[in-house]
């Protein structure tokens, strides 16, 4: 069956990444591009709409923003894309047939991030090892899954944080999720921001805690160090 994809982009001043996030996923005219803002106040919703992608404005929050782009997707599969994130060349015809594979329900690409630090090559080794070995890739490595799916396990929990972990533990349960050999791009903001060392630790206490119960609300709040809406 040949299915359409819709690229889903949650954005938040994205002004410096989202043209080329966007570029990226415009391969031709079957991709439906859309863009779910939660707030920007930079030139991000102008250069969307420069684009020609279809536009929706929601609630602040990646869940949120991700859950009211597939409410008006059209496709038959959906791929959630970070506002900074690029995707490799022919990712459509890798995504579809990842799902067309027996027991397949979702899928990932392996990760590259954009910075020259070597100590980022060690965080990339170990994200696509977990991501394949435990089949738990994250959002920064562009989900997709076909739409009924999402709809069956009630779309993205709507939580400040951890939203791609969780859909991930819904999904394992269902079915396997396969990991495209090929990399997404992504921005090393972060990392370079707190510090490779510091990042991958927040990471592994904010996993923890969740696992253990802690409100993600607070885990939010601690990980971003301000109050989540």
């Amino acid at each position: 069956m040949n299915r359409s994809i819709s690229v889903i982009i949650p954005t938040l001043n994205e002004s410096g990444n989202i043209q080329a996030t966007i570029s990226s996923a415009l391969v031709d005219d079957t991709i439906e591009v859309i863009v779910a803002d939660g707030g920007s106040i930079d030139n991000t919703v102008d250069i969307s709409l420069s684009l020609g992608v279809k536009f929706i404005l929601s609630d602040t929050g990646r869940a949120n923003q991700m859950n009211t782009g597939a409410s008006i997707a059209n496709g038959d599969i959906l791929l959630f894309l970070h506002g900074d994130t690029r995707l490799p060349d022919n990712f459509d015809v890798m995504v579809k047939e990842v799902l067309q594979k027996p027991g397949v329900i979702a899928g990932a690409f392996s990760l590259q991030i954009d910075a020259p630090q070597r100590s980022l090559r060690l965080i990339e080794s170990a994200v696509n090892l977990r991501s394949r070995f435990l089949q738990m890739p994250y959002g920064d490595q562009a989900i997709f899954l076909r739409r009924e799916i999402f709809n069956e396990i009630g779309n993205f929990p709507p939580l400040p944080i951890m939203e791609d972990f969780e859909i991930m533990r819904r999904l394992k349960r269902k079915g396997k999720i396969a990991i495209v050999d090929v990399p997404v791009i992504t921005s090393g903001r972060r990392w370079i921001k707190k510090g490779v060392v510091k990042t991958t630790i927040m990471n592994q206490i904010a996993i923890i805690a969740y696992l253990i119960g802690i409100s993600p609300r607070l885990i939010g709040e601690w990980y971003h160090g301000k109050k989540s809406e």
